[in-house]
């Protein structure tokens, strides 16, 4: 099996994914720190030539180089889970599972985007950026309250899976930018069983959810 490189930034909520998902996992890794603020090196030639968008994380997975959160964590999950539980082979909990890796890296990234202008100053509009973060945040809200009715504990199939790695960080981390999880209570019980699971990690701003 081939060792696998994770470029990595602390702070960084995407990086913080696939953290997550690589101790979940089990699986061994080395870390290349990435001095991303104040430094920028992720935008420097040597990083753009690995992601031309120039964000994090990064994996190097022997010849193989993967960027954006999501497309690690299904990467980790189809090469390195031989049970197929974190993303099922195929049918509809597959479906399931891309769905919400695709509103991760897709309507949810205005919390992501959000924070890093509350913490790091980066650019946005922060009024537009509030407003997209609590509109996502309420549809998970919503779809795991409906979840709750039906007897189901996990965003897309019976159990955990990268979907919820993927989703886990925007609605933990955005006290940084302002809001109040009281206002999303089945959120909060998702987190609080999200904790829970073996090779959980946290980082700074994670609430406990006593």
């Amino acid at each position: 099996m081939s060792v696998l490189t994770l470029y990595n930034y602390d702070l960084d909520e995407n990086c913080y994914k696939v953290r997550v998902a690589l101790s979940m996992l089990g699986l061994e890794y080395r870390t290349a720190v990435v001095n991303a603020f104040p430094g920028k090196e992720h935008l420097t030639p040597r990083f753009l030539a690995m992601n031309p968008a120039g964000s994090l994380p990064i994996l190097e997975d022997g010849d193989l180089t993967v960027f954006g959160a999501e497309a690690i964590l299904a990467h980790l999950a189809a090469s390195r889970d031989e049970a197929r539980t974190w993303l099922p082979a195929g049918g509809a909990d597959f479906a399931r599972v891309m769905q919400w890796l695709t509103f991760s890296a897709g309507e949810l990234s205005a919390a992501v985007a959000a924070r890093a202008h509350a913490l790091l100053d980066a650019p946005g509009d922060e009024a537009a950026l509030r407003a997209g973060a609590r509109k996502a945040l309420r549809v998970m809200d919503d779809h795991m309250t409906a979840r709750g009715f039906a007897g189901a504990d996990w965003f897309a199939t019976s159990g955990p899976t990268v979907a919820d790695i993927a989703l886990f960080p925007a609605f933990v981390l955005s006290r940084d930018f302002g809001v109040d999880h009281d206002e999303y209570p089945a959120l909060r019980r998702w987190a609080r069983r999200f904790r829970a699971l073996p090779g959980f990690l946290t980082m700074p701003g994670i609430p406990d959810y006593h």
